[in-house]
């Protein structure tokens, strides 16, 4: 691992915060994530299962969490099952966890190897009346093939049929959703390597360099600073590629005169960040670019003040697209008979801004939290509104991180320039 070991208070905390919403007598699975064959001999870069993470703090492939609070044997009680190691291992793929390490990573002191976790498993089933199980239940994505949560489950109640079946997608959904303050920490180091990559392309960036070449340097800088890397594939669209929400082709020449829209962030100790930003490729915005860019920061700052706790998310969208449609009013690309004329399900703004303003944030990018469960205090959230222009070949969008306490919120990137006159005086230094 790239990160130091993150306090183990984190990961009991989070297990008893989650075995306190179990039935009575309930025994709780968690799978790691799959491994995924990227050609004949390698598999792609092995991402953690976020809940498993959650739970234990394990950064491993098979490993399996075993949670039975009312275990009638003391020893089941909180057991992690770890893929054993041996000399061919160790030689081709190296560290991995002994059963010492992944005590002290996890907080769990019974660690067994993956090989004892059937005949575990049945000794103590039996005395279970229901079984908690996990899939993804995130409604922002569907899996299209049978992962290893679905054909475990597939598994258990095939053995084990007359048993109570739970799922424990809604109680995680509750409990990631307010993050910590080790959490909040973690965040803040991804937050932190995202602006000094942003820094660093700031003075990178001249006319000709090539998209790619951009993307190189945020790399450069994620893993220099102990990130694991991208949060998710990077967006580095220049020019009219920016009208292409989910560009990633990275791939063209950035021209004199066009404006670049970024979106990428750094990955630290599996937490992550998410920023937005655009910049003038040589370095100073023509008028028409400031004022489109200086229309999307002010909605930005206006969301930014409405993410508060007790915000209701259909609420919240409501408003700042009331905001938006008055920005774009003032660029001339909207009329207000169109707003008063337009249909509710598909308002005019829709035309420039078609994304949603904010999402959830914290182990997954676009976490794993209710989308109709009203903002909370611990909540981090994004706001990220933009403004896409296809016929100035123009778009726009600024994207900060942030986190919902006491007091209002906090801005997690406060830091990372985002006024255009300052992104100018940078660039031009």
């Amino acid at each position: 691992m790239k990160y130091p070991q993150i306090d183990q208070s984190l990961f009991i905390l989070n297990r008893k915060n989650y075995t306190k919403q179990l039935k009575n007598n309930s025994l709780a699975i968690f799978n790691a994530a799959d491994e995924f064959p990227r050609s004949g001999d390698q598999n792609f870069i092995f991402k953690q299962n976020p809940d498993l993470f959650y739970l234990s703090g394990i950064d491993q492939e098979q490993t399996i969490l075993l949670l039975y609070p009312n275990c009638p044997n003391p020893l089941y009680r909180e057991v992690l099952f770890l893929r054993q190691t041996n000399d061919y291992i160790k030689v081709w793929e190296g560290y991995k966890y002994t059963k010492e390490q992944a005590r002290a990573a996890s907080g769990i002191e019974n660690i067994y190897w993956l090989e004892d976790f059937d005949n575990v498993l049945h000794s103590i089933v039996h005395y279970a009346d229901h079984i908690y199980l996990n899939t993804n239940e995130n409604d922002r994505y569907s899996h299209s093939v049978p992962y290893r949560d679905v054909r475990f489950i597939e598994q258990m109640r095939s053995k084990y049929p007359l048993h109570h079946y739970e799922r424990s997608a809604p109680i995680m959904r509750g409990l990631r959703a307010v993050k910590s303050e080790l959490e909040i920490e973690l965040t803040r180091k991804a937050c932190a390597i995202t602006r000094d990559a942003f820094v660093r392309v700031l003075k990178f960036t001249k006319p000709g360099v090539k998209e790619y070449e951009i993307e190189a340097e945020i790399i450069h800088e994620f893993i220099r600073q102990g990130g694991t890397g991208h949060a998710y594939t990077p967006i580095i669209a220049s020019g009219h590629n920016a009208n292409i929400l989910h560009y990633n082709d990275n791939n063209q020449e950035c021209k004199d005169g066009d404006v670049i829209l970024f979106d990428f962030g750094a990955e630290y100790a599996n937490y992550n960040a998410d920023m937005s930003r655009s910049i003038p490729v040589n370095g100073k915005f023509t008028p028409r670019q400031k004022e489109v860019y200086n229309a999307v920061l002010h909605v930005m700052k206006e969301a930014t003040k409405l993410i508060v706790a007790n915000t209701v998310w259909n609420t919240y969208h409501e408003q700042v697209g009331e905001i938006m449609s008055e920005q774009l009013i003032n660029l001339g690309l909207i009329s207000t008979t169109e707003v008063k004329n337009q249909n509710p399900n598909y308002p005019a703004y829709k035309k420039y801004f078609m994304h949603g303003t904010s999402h959830h944030l914290g182990i997954d990018v676009h976490d794993f939290a209710g989308r109709y469960t009203p903002f909370a205090e611990g909540n981090i959230l994004t706001v990220e509104p933009g403004i896409y222009i296809p016929e100035e070949g123009l778009g726009i969008r600024l994207e900060n991180n942030i986190l919902i306490n006491g007091s209002g919120n906090i801005d997690l990137m406060a830091d990372i320039p985002v006024e255009a006159d300052e992104i100018e005086s940078i660039m031009n230094s």
